[in-house]
């Protein structure tokens, strides 16, 4: 499995990019996102940014990977799904609207 991890843009060199977590820094591929100004978030898997992202969905991630690091050393989970707590589930739109026309399936 591959767990995405937002970082904060530092610097930019062409597809190659300086970035950090708040932990560590890293260099970055930008190949699949294209351009991204110093001081976005991207969403990076092993290595690459996938997709730029808003800060407070950065935020987002990083408690629930810190809560994932918590709760694998035997800590408390504490509110790091807080912002999923807050709603209740979501269908996909074709779901959604199967389920509002009466049908079981999509």
């Amino acid at each position: 499995m591959c767990v995405g991890v937002p970082m904060q843009i530092l610097s930019v060199d062409g597809i190659a990019a300086r970035a950090t977590d708040g932990r560590t820094e890293e260099l970055i591929d930008l190949s699949l996102t294209g351009p991204v100004p110093v001081g976005a978030w991207v969403l990076t898997f092993l290595g690459a940014a996938r997709e730029e992202i808003t800060e407070a969905e950065a935020q987002n991630i990083s408690k629930a990977l810190d809560g994932l690091r918590a709760l694998m050393q035997g800590d408390e989970l504490g509110d790091a799904f807080a912002d999923l707590e807050a709603r209740g589930p979501q269908l996909p739109p074709h779901l959604a609207a199967a389920a509002a026309a009466g049908r079981s399936t999509g």
